[in-house]
């Protein structure tokens, strides 16, 4: 299993908002992680990129203690975020954003093929390198957040709330290309309001009620089962 998440707790100040929870990611795959606002959805994803730490548990990927390292030796170790709300630079161009993600890359040609990767799996990104990143849409913001997150060469890529904000459209664009990150060999973990777009996308998933997770499967038999119907699917 390339990513395992065993009796995850993690605590802000007194609260504990994520209970004990256990979650695989296989290599390969794209794992979604459902829930209401609240739930624990992002605690979980920056759980496993360092950025807060359990309380207790332990979080492994390719059966190494994950949950030890500081969030730089995260990202060395090929695991990369996409956070909510996008956060680029808007001061900075789009390519010196894109330039920002290989932090921990030496290797310049590396660097150089990866980016021109970018470009071609987000042709916008290309036409408006030289671009404020400020002046662009939420659309070509979220586009660049994941350009970002893929410069540093993740064998997971983790996305938070991608949709949120983007009109039916581009929706629709920006899971067509995390479909096509994943068939080239990066493992996606994506936590994800709108529920049905997600499952679709996704081979599994897990739904997170208050730092529990309730349900998990196969995220076709997710998609008809009458618990998730009802709470994420509109009931249809």
């Amino acid at each position: 299993m390339l990513l395992e998440i065993k009796d995850l707790h993690v605590k802000y100040g007194n609260v504990e908002v994520l209970h004990g929870i256990n979650l695989e990611v296989g290599e390969g795959e794209i794992v979604t992680i459902l829930g209401a606002n609240g739930a624990g959805k992002s605690t979980t994803l920056l759980a496993i990129s360092g950025l807060v730490k359990a309380s207790q548990g332990e979080i492994l990927f390719e059966g190494r203690p994950l949950h030890k390292l500081p969030a730089h030796q995260v990202v060395k170790a090929r695991i990369s975020q996409s956070p909510e709300g996008r956060r680029v630079f808007g001061t900075l161009t789009v390519q010196e954003n894109i330039n920002l993600g290989a932090y921990t890359i030496t290797d310049k040609e590396q660097i150089a093929r990866t980016r021109k990767w970018i470009y071609e799996l987000f042709p916008r990104l290309d036409e408006r390198k030289h671009q404020l990143a400020g002046t662009l849409s939420g659309g070509e913001q979220q586009m660049l957040a994941i350009g970002r997150a893929l410069m540093s060469d993740p064998k997971i890529l983790l996305l938070d709330e991608p949709s949120l904000g983007l009109a039916p459209l581009l929706v629709k664009a920006i899971f067509q290309t995390i479909q096509e990150i994943n068939a080239s060999g990066v493992t996606v973990v994506l936590v994800e309001q709108n529920a049905k777009a997600a499952l679709r996308l996704a081979h599994r998933g897990y739904v997170l009620e208050v730092g529990n997770i309730i349900l998990s499967g196969q995220a076709d038999d997710l998609l008809t089962n009458p618990e998730v119907l009802d709470a994420y699917l509109g009931g249809s």
